[in-house]
This record gives C-alpha cells, structure tokens and sequence, in this order.
C-alpha cells in the first residue's frame, strides 16, 4: 500500500518534469532554427535533464530503456545537428567519442571529470588578452575559443 502511494506521487512529478522540458526543449529548438520534430524533442528534453553530459550511446540507452522508440543513428544525427546549430556543447574528454551537453548561452569553459563526467561550467573567462597577444605575434586573429579542461573531480580523486 505505501508503495503504491509512494510510486503514485512519484511518476506525476517524473512526467510533469519532463513535459516541462520538452516544452523548453521545443522552444530552444526554434530560437537555434532547428525544426522541432518528436525524435529532435525526445532527445533535447532528455540532454535537457542531465546534470552533467552524456554519450549518443548512453543517451541513446536511456532512451531505450523508457521504450522511446528511437535509432541509435537517430541520436547521433540529433546530437550533431542540435551541436551545429549551437544549442548543446561538444566535450571531447573521452577519446574516440564525442559528449554532449546542454548549457546556456553565454561564453563559458568546462572542467569535466574522466572519471564520473562530472561537469563544471566556468562563467568567467579572462583568456581574451593572452589570446589576442599570442595571436598577433603569429600573425593570426582569434575570432572565437574554447576551453575544456579534464582531470578528476574532488569525488573521484
């Protein structure tokens, strides 16, 4: 009996928390120019819920396991144009596989951990000068840069 009172109020706040994202799911797609199909949502509103990043595989497997009915060569496409458009961030901290990330908007860099993916948005950046300076004496012009450190979190040390 109190399990069922308990799995009763539980479920509500799982599906009004993810109708909830995918509403704001369907809106960042059209701010980025990205039409909004049920697969790109699926996959936006679940990015969306995590706290840290993720795989197309793991995502993918997240997916499958709720009975969402999506191809694994779906997230992959998703991913790579929701990434393209600028509405997730790419973290490459896992060789030969690309992590995604949903952020906001502003210029910011990443601390990830290797170990548990934990990841640290860091809203602060004061690499401007040294890259305008390097730049110059190299004869370039940055227009843009990322940064994304790795290394293990307090947790996992």
């Amino acid at each position: 009996m109190i399990l069922s009172v308990i799995s009763g109020l539980q479920y509500p706040r799982v599906a009004r928390a993810r109708n909830e994202r995918r509403s704001t799911a369907e809106q960042a797609l059209r701010e980025h120019g990205v039409r909004a199909t049920r697969q790109r949502l699926t996959v936006a509103a679940e990015l969306m819920g995590e706290s840290d990043d993720v795989t197309a595989q793991q995502l993918h497997g997240r997916l499958k396991a709720r009975g969402e009915k999506l191809g694994l060569a779906t997230v992959y496409r998703t991913l790579s144009l929701l990434a393209g458009a600028g509405a997730v961030d790419t973290l490459s901290h896992h060789p030969g596989e690309l992590c995604y990330r949903w952020c906001g908007e502003e210029h910011h860099h990443h601390l990830v951990c290797d170990r548990c993916h934990r990841v640290v948005e860091l809203a602060d950046c004061e690499l401007d000068p040294w890259l305008q300076r390097l730049s110059a004496e190299h004869g370039f012009v940055a227009t843009a840069h990322r940064l994304e450190v790795a290394g293990l979190c307090a947790s996992c040390r």
